[in-house]
């Protein structure tokens, strides 16, 4: 009898050992499955619009994992072809960065390749705080080249492992010029993506990349092929498919847009924004689910009201950025904002950027009077 009931005993706790082996750790998967997936944030432009400063809106957030332009690797390995055959290319590239799979990167760098090999790393604050370097605190404000100088030499491993710790994924992306290429990761369950579409006046762009052009040739012949850059209407060529594929994407993303596009689309103007530097943050912040602490509401406003005039490519250093918006009204001569008008009324329309009719409206018309249709 007594070993009868030492017998049922072991039973009983065999079974409880399984009940607890096999449907505990469920119980925690479930937990698992409740935590919020990461939201991914496209900052959709085009060179010399302000996006670099854009992206560091985002980037220097304790909370987002930002990469500046990662399809610049796709351009440069691929670059005979155009960009519209680099599409799709670009686009899966985008997709697993999102979804923090860095192996995308072996097709178009070396099987050595550090972290530092990544275009424009340094720009990346989660690149240069744990876990992707140890010298800076995560909630550390931290600039491009204190990282540079300082994080360079981890391996390539730590950009997906840091990746993986954040709960926002952003990219600045100038590389795409359809917005229904996105479509598909738009409907992608695996993301939950949100895009801002970041426009700049077509003359200040022109007059800024007028500043940097060497910088841009090899992007401005993928953009147009080599022999429409050439000659003096080769930069008007390009800002005229630039300007053509803002106004398609702001069509695609607001006046026809399908459903899964809603709430998912955000019209920004840069002049909005260094007319207004903390509404805008503030703003793209709420659209992109994301807390505008103190610290960054600080560093947002000292870094668009230094002294600084923003003439290199990639500088994203403090500068008086509403006076350096306008400077193309002082320094571009009235014949070429007349072509550029010409070649991109359409997108000045749709934006809202009123033309200019003589040299001395130029200089005096005022930013209200420039600006007066509020687009975004």
């Amino acid at each position: 009898m007594v070993k009868s009931r030492r017998v049922q005993v072991l039973l009983i706790l065999v079974v409880l050992s399984f009940l607890l082996i096999h449907f505990l750790p469920c119980s925690n998967d479930a937990h698992m499955e409740e935590k919020p997936s990461p939201v991914h944030i496209l900052i959709l432009s085009s060179w010399r619009s302000g996006s670099s400063f854009t992206g560091q809106i985002f980037s220097q957030h304790p909370s987002v994992f930002y990469l500046m332009e990662p399809a610049w690797h796709v351009w440069v390995k691929m670059y005979q072809n155009s960009a519209k055959v680099l599409h799709m290319a670009v686009r899966d590239l985008v997709r697993s960065v999102f979804l923090c799979d860095m192996s995308v990167f072996d097709a178009y760098m070396s099987s050595q390749k550090k972290k530092s090999d990544l275009f424009q790393w340094e720009t990346s604050r989660a690149l240069c705080s744990p876990p992707a370097c140890d010298s800076f605190s995560r909630s550390d404000i931290i600039t491009a080249g204190n990282c540079k100088t300082i994080c360079g030499k981890y391996p390539f491993s730590k950009v997906e492992e840091a990746c993986k710790t954040y709960s926002h994924v952003a990219i600045k992306e100038v590389r795409f010029f359809d917005l229904k290429v996105l479509y598909p990761l738009l409907t992608d369950p695996s993301l939950n993506l949100k895009i801002i579409h970041l426009v700049r006046d077509p003359r200040a762009v022109f007059r800024s990349r007028e500043n940097t052009m060497a910088d841009l040739k090899r992007d401005s012949n993928i953009v147009v092929g080599s022999r429409k850059t050439k000659g003096e209407m080769g930069p008007y060529n390009t800002m005229q498919v630039i300007c053509k594929s803002h106004v398609e994407i702001y069509k695609a993303g607001s006046q026809a847009a399908p459903s899964f596009l809603k709430d998912r689309y955000l019209l920004v103007r840069y002049e909005d924004i260094v007319r207004d530097p903390l509404a805008r943050a503030a703003e793209m912040y709420r659209f992109a689910e994301l807390h505008f602490t103190p610290e960054l509401q600080k560093w947002v406003h000292n870094i668009t009201h230094g002294k600084g005039d923003g003439a290199q490519a990639f500088d994203i250093g403090s500068r008086d950025a509403l006076r350096v918006s306008q400077a193309w009204r002082n320094t571009l001569p009235f014949q070429k904002i007349e072509k550029v008008q010409n070649v991109c009324k359409d997108a000045m329309d749709l934006l809202g950027y009123r033309l200019v009719q003589s040299e001395e409206e130029q200089k005096n018309m005022s930013l209200d009077l420039l600006f007066a249709q509020n687009s975004s």
